[in-house]
């Protein structure tokens, strides 16, 4: 058996922050039943990339990774048999996931009281980006604002120029790594007690646990922390150096001394140990544009890749930026089988990432791609609900599935 087989999820989500959920519960066995409607497509739909940079909402890689492993189901929430629908699914349902904007839920009459008088065992896992509750608690946003409110935005940059901000909508992609540890508590108390219950996530509370460092040292000092660039205050050299070959570069780091005194070395320039500017930490932070400087005069006359292997066979962390082809081609990915390969009814294949995280005895599985709009419709309702041919003609008719 697969870990979370038998385990039937009703996915409301879209975009990132609630489809990574379902998505992770898919790769272990659950049976995700996804809603979407075609009058209003999931945003990451958008999103793209496209397989030849031609839009077609059929062929989102976004939309590919982030919803693989789940049957699709095209239904209209707006039309009460469309809600009739849905309230059916959550009787059958487990959990039941979503990340509308809040309020959405209880206007739908889907939220966790109405749910729950139909399944009193269900799990609600309401995700957004200031929870449910509170005096923020009906903002809606993305998680590019949640990045700005959490604070990683003053922090990401070079000193004294505009905030440069994470990849992508970082709050997003941070949150339903604490969603899905939830979810499994849960349904162990479930389990244990025989009763559901309603998972409230923050995404801006759940990713401010990762700037626990700055927070603690402001309130044991006062000391507001800013953009540093690449550097770190606790090792010295710590960046991104140029190496040769047209925008080709190198992270190094130097963890101590020790480590310092063989890149000297390494690079010819086993004098620079004993300088006075370099000799300890304390003086490479305070000459710390001198030091990176020397390093960069050196890189830049050498391979990214020579330079990574010389330095880490003589224990100095070093690694290439990798370009996107580089990932594709990393060795060390390809043997822990990170990009997955699943047929594709449009796009003839669609490639997606395999889970973060690999289980020894129920390993993940990859069975599916995501739906099209409603491609799982029959099914759903047939097996899952056990709808009759005339049942599901009459609600065609109604237009709720579309």
């Amino acid at each position: 058996m697969r870990a979370l087989e038998g385990l039937r999820v009703l996915d409301f989500a879209w975009v990132v922050a609630g489809p990574m959920i379902g998505r992770a519960l898919a790769d272990f066995g659950a049976t995700v039943v996804r809603v979407e409607s075609a009058k209003r497509l999931d945003f990451s739909r958008y999103y793209g990339p496209y397989p030849n940079g031609k839009f077609d909402a059929r062929q989102s890689t976004s939309f590919e990774n982030y919803n693989a492993g789940k049957l699709g189901l095209a239904l209209d929430l707006s039309r009460d048999e469309g809600r009739a629908v849905a309230r059916e699914l959550a009787t059958w349902a487990d959990v039941v996931v979503e990340n509308f904007s809040p309020g959405t839920m209880t206007r739908l009459g889907l939220d966790y009281e109405a749910l729950r008088a139909l399944n009193p065992r269900v799990i609600m896992l309401s995700t957004s980006l200031m929870g449910q509750s509170g005096p923020l608690g009906k903002t809606a946003g993305f998680g590019s604002a949640g990045a700005a409110f959490t604070g990683f935005l003053s922090l990401t940059g070079n000193p004294g120029e505009p905030p440069i901000g994470q990849f992508g909508p970082y709050t997003d992609l941070v949150a339903p790594r604490f969603s899905i540890f939830m979810l499994l508590a849960a349904l162990d108390h479930r389990r244990r007690a025989g009763e559901g219950m309603l998972i409230d996530i923050a995404q801006t509370e759940a990713t401010i646990e990762f700037l626990a460092p700055q927070i603690a040292h402001y309130c044991e000092s006062g000391h507001v922390a800013g953009a540093i660039g690449n550097r770190d205050p606790a090792f010295a050299p710590h960046g991104v150096f140029p190496a040769r070959g047209n925008h080709r570069w190198v992270a190094i780091v130097a963890r101590n001394d020790v480590e310092w005194n063989r890149l000297a070395a390494l690079m010819g320039q086993a004098h620079l140990a004993q300088d006075p500017r370099f000799n300890t930490l304390a003086a490479r932070k305070a000459n710390e544009d001198a030091l990176e400087a020397v390093i960069s005069d050196w890189s830049r006359h050498h391979h990214a890749e020579v330079i990574e292997e010389q330095l880490q066979g003589h224990g100095i962390p070093a690694h290439v930026v990798a370009s996107s082809p580089e990932i594709v081609s990393d060795l060390q990915l390809k043997a822990r089988g990170y990009l997955v390969r699943l047929p594709h009814p449009v796009m003839g294949e669609a490639v997606i990432e395999s889970a973060p995280y690999q289980l020894s005895d129920t390993p993940a599985r990859y069975d599916l791609c995501a739906p099209t709009v409603g491609r799982d419709n029959d099914y759903v309702l047939r097996e899952l609900l056990g709808y009759s041919s005339d049942r599901i003609a009459a609600l065609k008719e109604t237009g709720a599935l579309t």
